[in-house]
């Protein structure tokens, strides 16, 4: 098995749905499904596997903004003589060296002769993704520990959930005034909460102050499925034990990415729940990938602790490897 391969198998799609919809502009949340990246080189991929694991535990590397010492590993430059990197690029770079000295301590890669961090070539990433399996162990869950996660999460296995939504969209922008645009937003739930409001105000207030083009046709986003929202939108709608199932208007804005949504559920179709033996092996997948990220996480941690870091911030510690 290898880093590349090791990319999260998210059990929501197991949430199929005949029919959805969205407004199609990609950019108020009702159909922008989140993307799982796929990175090409073997410290990308570490940064992918640790995101894994962040409902565990939480980032444990920060960049400085503007580092005043050229950044080096050992004593190994990460960048050549005027060249800039983003803070992304800069933190993969860092990961490969760190991992590329490693694989040399052990006699799996040759010295590198350059005072700067060279490029892995497939051949070493390879090296370093054999590395990592040997030295980087993920034990097998049991099936009570899979009974568990099922029990607890019951709501992520859902199969032929949909529901029928309206929404009203103030859109967060650049340059626009947050908190003003919030009140707003709030004013426009108050009016809709009143009971005196006519069944049609929704609609026209939709096409008054939605910057959605779903406003057009009163705000009706039609059927949605988990996979066709944002991920703060679909946690909203089918995630939330005190409120996935309930039908008409959220008490509250649900805030995503693109900003303040007045949220009107119309119809709900709840699917159903597979047995616990159907996802069984999907469960199992799932844990021992959460724990090889999470053991990963401790693998860089400590090569940071033993390591000489300039110019740049990596949290580690030098305690042995918990498995």
């Amino acid at each position: 098995m290898t880093f590349d391969t090791l990319t999260e198998n998210s059990l929501d799609n197991a949430g199929a749905a005949s029919t959805s919809g969205s407004c199609g502009s990609d950019s108020c949340g009702c159909g922008s499904a989140s993307s799982s990246s796929t990175y090409e080189q073997t410290a990308a991929s570490m940064s992918a596997l640790a995101h894994a694991a962040q409902a565990e535990e939480a980032s444990d590397i920060s960049l400085d903004v503007k580092p005043v010492t050229p950044p080096a590993i050992n004593g190994i430059a990460l960048l050549a003589p005027g060249e800039s990197l983003s803070a992304e690029d800069l933190l993969e770079r860092a990961h490969a060296e760190l991992l590329r000295q490693e694989a040399f301590r052990l006699g799996l890669l040759p010295a590198h002769a350059g005072p700067t961090a060279p490029e892995l070539s497939v051949n070493e990433q390879a090296v370093i993704d054999r590395m990592l399996d040997q030295q980087v162990a993920s034990p097998l869950p049991t099936t009570e520990e899979a009974l568990r996660y099922y029990d607890a999460h019951k709501a992520q296995f859902m199969v032929g959930q949909a529901r029928h939504v309206r929404h009203i969209l103030f859109a967060v922008t650049p340059g626009v005034n947050v908190p003003a645009l919030a009140q707003r937003a709030e004013a426009a739930l108050l009016e809709l909460s009143n009971k005196s409001a006519p069944p049609e105000r929704f609609a026209q207030l939709a096409a008054e102050l939605s910057n959605c083009p779903s406003g057009a046709q009163g705000g009706d986003l039609g059927w949605l499925t988990p996979q066709d929202c944002a991920p703060e939108f679909a946690k909203e709608l089918f995630f939330l034990a005190e409120s996935s199932q309930n039908l008409g208007l959220r008490s509250r804005l649900v805030h995503t990415r693109f900003g303040f949504h007045i949220v009107d559920v119309l119809e709900v179709n709840p699917g159903h729940l597979p047995e616990f033996s159907q996802l069984q092996t999907q469960i199992a997948t799932r844990l021992q990938w959460q724990s090889r990220a999470t053991a990963l996480g401790q693998y860089m941690r400590r090569l940071v602790g033993q390591a000489q870091v300039l110019g740049l911030t990596l949290e580690g510690d030098a305690s042995p490897l918990v498995q």
